[in-house]
Formats: C-alpha cells, structure tokens, sequence
C-alpha cells in the first residue's frame, strides 16, 4: 500500500460525519467554523419570528382580563351592569365613585383592610427569610452530626398539606392566648413556608465556592462574619425570588386569615370576598376592589423583577 493510500485510509469519511446545521457554527478567526454555544443556540431558537409570535399570543390572552377588569372599575354603575367592558371604546365615560365608594364607603371601608393586608404580609415575609437563612447556612457550611437527614426531613416537610395543620394550631393559639391578633397569622405563614425557604437559600449556598469560603476563614473570619460579609452579598437575588413568591402568597391568602384572624385582624382579600358574596350584582364594586388588591402585588413584582429572574436561575447553569 503506497503512502497516499495510508494517508487517505487514516482520514475519516464525509459520508460518516455527523450531519450540522449550517446555522449551528460561528466563523473563527481562522476562517473555520466554530460550534455555537450552547446558550446561543437557544437564543436564536427563541428570538425567531415564531416564538415571537407565539410570546405576544400569549402575553394578549394573558392581559385581556386584567385590562377588561380595569376598564370596568372606572366605569358608570349603569355602564358596567348594562354593557360588557369592550363596549368602553365606542362609547368612553369614565369615573372614579367606584374607588370612592370602595375606600370611603360606610360599609366597604377597604382603606382598614388595606392597611391589615400591609401589616400582615410584610412580618410574614421577613420572619420566614430570617429564620431560612440561618438554618440554610448551618446546612451548607456547618457540620454536625445528622446534618444531611435533618435537611431530609425539614424538606419532606413541604408534604404536609396545610389544611391538616389548621385546626392544632388554632387549639395551641387558643391556649397560649394569642387568638384575635396578628400573631398567629404571622406565625403560621412563617412555619408554612420556612421549609420551601430553607430549601432555596441552601441550595444557593451550596452552589457558592468553597474556596471563597476557605479564603475567608484564612483571613480570620468566623461564621458571622462570613454570613453577613461574604455570602449575604451575593445572597440578594435568592432572597428577592422567595421573598416575591411569599408576599404574593400572603398578600393572596384567604385561608389562613380566616382561621387564625379576626374581624379587626381581616385582610383585603377578605373583604373582597365578602363583596363576591353580598354584593355579587354590584359589579362596579367588584372590579374597583379586585384592582385596588393586585396594586401592590404588581407593584412589587415589577421592582424585584431583575433579581426575581436571577434567583430562579442561580445555579441551573454552571461554567
């Protein structure tokens, strides 16, 4: 065999390359094609004409009924109960009595139930992410006999349904006395989530480097200094994720506010409730309170937004 058969023979086939994309290389500096990253693979998926397309769809579908629901809150009694809310465009009238007669109105009143949805929600949300962040640093970077089936075990928590909690935890409010307040609202929310919250911030810990870690013990630092100098900086967009996931969950809850509260204790979502069921032909009524409840929710999403997306990406990609 002469010395260009061999040569030829050591060369892999064409016919047995695997078969590439055009679209899936980059031009090098040297003129050869280059693999496409990954990451801009899926860029390129998702910033075609279709997936546009599809997005805007979506976006329409899912804003039409907030926009039908704030078009009827600013319109006449008459209007609302008369015509449907797209009606608005051919013949525009606009007012605010709804708003007036949902905050001010004798028996609405919804300013005081605003102010008890505030006072509940924001103890209820820092109260857990408190408590999760100490218990996640102790299982990330602390050790300690059975560390690893105790996490086992604070996780599998999430299992229990909370219905089943209810009726034992009013018992034990009952005996200790805080029945009637906000304690036991801020109390429960705090023990529903801590489990969810805990899970979170440790896995968000763990996927910091130990070697920042080391670095910092070398430099003398012990565990309080490492917590609040070193990993609570970087904690930020960990925290804002589940803090927009719990004061979401709390600021909607019903449930919990009506086990554990009071009629002076009672949130929005409870007045807005009582207005479903009393006042179900008032339409105007309803769509003003129902937009005044999801003020502060979007209000709050919008501001954290930025670090609301890092957290729920934090360590789902590594290199």
């Amino acid at each position: 065999m002469s010395t260009t058969d061999r040569e030829q023979g050591s060369q892999p086939s064409a016919a047995a390359a695997p078969a590439v994309k055009q679209g899936d290389f980059v031009q090098s500096a040297g003129g050869k094609g280059a693999p496409l990253p990954r990451a801009a693979k899926t860029r390129k998926r998702l910033t075609n004409p279709g997936a546009s397309l599809i997005a805007i769809v979506l976006a329409v579908l899912w804003t039409l009924p907030t926009f039908g629901l704030v078009l009827s809150s600013i319109r006449p009694e008459v209007a609302t109960k008369t015509t449907g809310w797209w009606t608005f465009f051919a013949d525009p009238q606009v007012t605010v009595n709804n708003y007036n007669l949902v905050l001010y109105g004798g028996q609405n009143n919804f300013a005081s139930y605003f102010i008890n949805s505030i006072v509940i929600t924001l103890p209820a949300v820092v109260i857990p992410i408190t408590l999760a962040l100490l218990a996640a640093y102790a299982f990330a970077w602390m050790e300690f006999p059975g560390r690893d089936w105790l996490f086992v075990a604070v996780f599998a928590l999430q299992i229990v349904p909370i219905q089943v909690t209810l009726i034992p935890l009013l018992s034990d409010y009952v005996t200790w006395g805080l029945n009637g307040s906000f304690w036991p609202i801020w109390l429960s929310h705090s023990i529903f989530a801590l489990p969810l919250a805990i899970f979170l911030l440790h896995n968000f810990m763990k996927d910091i480097p130990k070697s920042l870690i080391e670095a910092a013990r070398v430099d003398g630092a012990g565990h309080v200094k490492i917590f609040f100098q070193v990993l609570m900086p970087l904690l930020t967009p960990a925290i804002a994720a589940f803090g927009v996931f719990q004061f979401l969950w709390v600021w909607n809850d019903l449930l919990v506010a009506l086990t554990f509260g009071a009629p002076d204790t009672y949130p929005l979502t409870e007045r807005l409730a009582s207005l479903v069921g009393s006042r179900g032909t008032e339409w105007h009524v309803l769509t003003a309170g129902a937009v005044i409840s999801i003020i502060v929710p979007l209000i709050v999403f919008l501001s954290l937004q930025r670090f609301f997306v890092r957290g729920l990406l934090a360590g789902s990609v590594k290199g």
